[in-house]
């Protein structure tokens, strides 16, 4: 058969893993880039890819690649285009765009432009006839990918996304994918050579494909239908065959076991593990992790537990404590592999990690971390002359960690693709996550009592002030003021109210402008007169006395304030803004409209 360009989505993170799964099929001239691998085959590796990789969402079949710069060159391009080698004017067609381009603002907009091209097409040919947009079940599905100018039109193979296996009956709130599952069993190495754990198996997903990688059984053995099966050119006999081909099953001879506290979710795991029919090498319990046993033999541990959105920071902190403490009694010899959204929550387990991968948990920007268990201190390890890590897991360490950008602003090594034209992160953690230390901590809290305190004791001038310069020590970006110096930091640290010393800074700057004026005047006038004609007198030779825009901008404002705000005198021509009111229910009513 002639061989062509095949493109594997997955998710950020599990590339190599799905490209070593590709290769293990049989495919050729593969690249990875980012969230996608590339690779030739014919017709039965395109039918593999979908049948038989657990990491990949989607197979496409690129037929066009051109370059574009708005939607009308895309139409044009689409419509060129010999669509009756894939349709007929009959089926049905949907079309999907995803777009990372300044040319293109609408992803939408595009789909609706190809979907165009192609009506327009058919209707030139037949003299009028064209195809109807399927929305559920259609015959052929397009996909436009757009990075910068280069547009791509691709046959989706899949369908709906791969990860949707079918052999759920139901799932508990926020589950985690089954691609995703997947990808970290395969990341751990673990390929059935002993028993395996998730004391957080909520509706038993890691445990349905950790079962399914240990007795190596294809995923789409329960998908009712593929995408290529409505094709023109779907070789029917060709696909049963590799349906219908179990010669690289194996047997389990280990165990496979799932803990959960929740009853409701260990029903749903329990029945899930039945409809993938391996319930003889699953086990699922009800059991709270506070109760897990040392197992009798060896063992490894995957496990999503909760991140917290859920509960409260004082139950998920406690949480991770208590999952570090018992692997430390009950779980020494043995790895366990953790994914987690929360640095601080890593924090809490108390271990160091020996391996450490950046993936998503859907919109979620999480790390897998393996965490070797064993008896003593690190230091006694070292000195006996034992390494916790292995060549392998360091080879992990460097193979995986993100790529840093080069002179131009791209990504070096093989990274580079043009699969995006955005790129992820080096860091796996948002800024405003802090990874500080429990010390450090603690004393950020100490101090936010400190300065609560204070902004509840003060006034709303000094309010303002405070909730401005908490940020110095807290997450919030602030703007400090620009007389606020070391002196002031130091007095503040103290625990001194901004009142306390503003006057005396007011001062300060006031005795640094006494060189304009003579303020000595100023001093020993006892009304406002006399100070503003002194002020007067000393701008009347630099052309008379100006005032500056912010004092202009003060007076004005405090004309307003003192106009909408005092009570209107006998005889006063009404203020339009509380005209007709009673003084009891006017509103601004403080002390000056009691005087």
């Amino acid at each position: 058969m002639q061989e062509f360009r095949i493109i594997a989505k997955t998710f950020q993170g599990l590339e190599e893993v799905l490209a070593k799964e590709l290769i293990n099929l049989g495919a050729n001239n593969v690249e990875i880039g980012r969230r996608m691998v590339a690779f030739t085959g014919d017709q039965e590796m395109l039918y593999k890819a979908n049948f038989c990789t657990r990491t990949a969402v989607k197979i496409l079949k690129p037929i066009k690649v051109f370059k574009a710069t708005d939607a009308d060159e895309v139409y044009e391009a689409a419509k060129k285009i010999d669509w009756s080698k894939y349709m007929d004017v009959h089926n049905t067609f949907l079309v999907d765009s995803v777009v990372f381009s300044e040319n293109f603002r609408h992803s939408k907009f595009v789909a609706y432009r190809v979907k165009d091209a192609i009506a327009d097409y058919w209707r030139e040919k037949t003299g009028g006839d064209r195809p109807n947009v399927g929305i559920s079940n259609p015959d052929l599905r397009i996909n436009v990918h757009i990075a910068e100018e280069e547009v791509t039109i691709s046959l989706d193979s899949s369908g709906e996304s791969l990860h949707q296996r079918g052999y759920k009956t139901a799932t508990v709130p926020a589950p985690i994918n089954e691609v995703l599952a997947a990808g970290l069993i395969l990341l751990t190495g673990w390929d059935g050579e002993c028993d395996l754990i998730d004391p957080f198996c909520g509706s038993g997903t890691i445990l349905i494909e950790a079962a399914l990688i240990a007795q190596n059984v294809y995923p789409g053995v329960f998908r009712k239908e593929y995408a290529f099966e409505k094709w023109k050119d779907f070789d029917s006999a060709l696909f049963d065959r590799i349906y219908n081909d179990d010669s690289q099953e194996r047997e389990f001879e280990h165990k496979i076991y799932g803990y959960d506290i929740n009853r409701q979710a260990v029903q749903i795991a329990t029945d899930n593990v039945l409809n993938a029919g391996v319930k003889d090498v699953v086990s699922v319990e009800q059991r709270d992790f506070y109760e897990f046993e040392k197992p009798l033999d060896k063992a490894i541990m995957v496990t999503n537990p909760p991140y917290g959105d859920r509960i409260t920071t004082d139950d998920i902190f406690e949480l991770y404590e208590t999952i570090g403490r018992i692997l430390k009694r009950n779980f020494v010899g043995n790895d366990a592999w953790i994914i987690s959204h929360h640095e601080e929550l890593f924090d809490k387990i108390g271990f160091r990690p020996s391996t450490k991968f950046a993936l998503f948990n859907g919109s979620l920007e999480c790390e897998f971390r393996k965490y070797q268990i064993f008896d003593g201190s690190l230091r006694e390890r070292r000195e006996e002359g034992l390494d916790i890590k292995s060549d392998e897991d360091r080879q992990r360490n460097l193979k995986f960690k993100p790529h840093k950008r080069n002179e131009d602003g791209e990504w070096g090594g093989e990274q580079k693709t043009d699969d995006e034209s955005h790129y992820f992160k080096s860091k796996p953690f948002k800024d405003n996550e802090r990874r500080a230390s429990s010390d450090e901590h603690e004393w950020k809290e100490k101090r936010g009592e400190r300065h609560m305190r204070m902004f509840e004791a003060a006034d709303e001038e000094e309010a303002e002030i405070i909730n401005r310069h908490l940020g110095k020590w807290g997450d919030r970006k602030i703007h400090v003021k620009k007389d606020w110096d070391e002196r002031d930091e130091r007095r503040w640290d103290r625990g001194e109210r901004r009142n306390d010393f503003r006057d005396e800074r007011r001062n300060d700057f006031r005795d640094r402008k006494g060189d304009r004026f003579e303020h000595s005047e100023r001093r020993d006038s006892d009304n406002r007169e006399s100070r503003q004609a002194a002020r007067k007198e000393f701008f009347a030779g630099q052309g008379g006395f100006k005032k500056s825009r912010g004092e202009k901008a003060f007076d004005e404002g405090r004309r307003e304030f003192r106009d909408e705000r005092r009570p209107r005198r006998d005889g006063e021509r009404p203020d339009r803004k509380f005209d007709g009111q009673k003084r009891e229910n006017r509103p601004f009513r403080d002390k000056k409209d009691k005087k």
